[in-house]
């Protein structure tokens, strides 16, 4: 390896110990994680409550409430299509 000044001053050997040491503790850390995360009671997930309305039934209703948006979550161009075929009507 080369000498590289700037890295506290510390010899290859020194930086490849150091380097070392910190993979150990991280590998050591990992496994002692997974030993703590399999040890521990698994909690059984409650179901989910049935939603109250559903999407579609939501959009129905703000469209009622606001004519002007309707179809505001369509892309522009689906948008333009539409609002000329009402036009014709």
């Amino acid at each position: 390896m080369i000498d590289i000044p700037y890295l506290f001053h510390q010899t290859a050997e020194q930086m490849r110990r150091i380097g070392a040491r910190g993979g150990k503790t991280q590998a050591r850390n990992r496994r002692a994680r997974q030993r703590a995360a399999g040890a521990a009671p698994r909690e059984i997930p409650l179901p989910a409550a049935p939603p109250l309305e559903t999407t579609t039934q939501a959009m129905a209703v703000l469209d009622a409430q606001f004519a002007w948006l309707r179809g505001a979550e369509k892309p522009d161009r689906q948008r333009r299509i539409g609002l000329a075929n009402s036009a014709h009507r």
